[in-house]
């Protein structure tokens, strides 16, 4: 199957896929801070890219969301998972990404899982998670950080779903480490700029 990335709502891709369908879920969903507002914000002194104001990002996914993920997947991974905990059942196995360097942001970001095994970090800069990158997206994680990830907690053979496609990061180490990815990208802009990265990418690794 390979890359099966698609621009669509995550509900309506959800409901295509029979219970317990995909082995893992990576997702990266709205964590509902209003992040297109902070980065909008002049008085932050921060030197952030220039984005459209959209509106993705506004509140959090709705339970119906969550009864969705945990039917089609077996286990999860879910970046921002702190600011929904709500929706998710006490875990032992956080994922920490040590940004390791002081700036006006978030100098670290968590993710749950499903997983029982204890807590791990991944300590990569934001300076060289993003050299000689094109930042498409307010939010992008590096494809290294999902490479690690897929090292740590897939198994060979393993189905991913990203419900939350953004950048197309996943989509780059789903690749590169030939695992089937099936993705989603709701806003058609994102979509476009995230499949035109994902096609240089491959067209890159071809000449190797």
């Amino acid at each position: 199957m390979g890359l099966d990335l698609r621009n669509c709502d995550c509900m309506e891709l959800m409901s295509q896929f029979p219970d317990g369908h995909f082995d893992l879920a990576i997702v990266d969903p709205p964590y509902g801070i209003d992040w297109m507002n902070q980065i909008q914000n002049p008085n932050t002194k921060a030197n952030w890219n220039v984005y459209e104001n959209k509106e993705w990002d506004k509140s959090i996914p709705t339970k119906e969301y969550w009864d969705e993920l945990f039917r089609v997947s077996k286990n999860q991974i879910v970046w921002g998972g702190n600011y929904m905990i709500n929706y998710l059942y006490p875990s032992p196995c956080w994922i920490i990404w040590d940004k390791m360097q002081e700036f006006s942001g978030a100098v670290f970001e968590m993710a749950w899982t499903s997983f029982k095994s204890p807590a791990k970090a991944f300590r990569m800069s934001r300076v060289e998670a993003y050299a000689n990158q094109v930042k498409i997206h307010p939010t992008q994680k590096p494809a290294q950080l999902y490479k690690w990830i897929l090292n740590n907690y897939a198994k060979e053979g393993n189905k991913i779903l990203d419900t939350h496609l953004g950048s197309g990061s996943i989509a780059i180490a789903c690749h590169d480490y030939k695992f089937d990815l099936v993705a989603s990208e709701i806003d058609k802009e994102y979509y476009e700029a995230t499949m035109k990265r994902v096609s240089n990418h491959l067209a890159q690794t071809v000449l190797f």
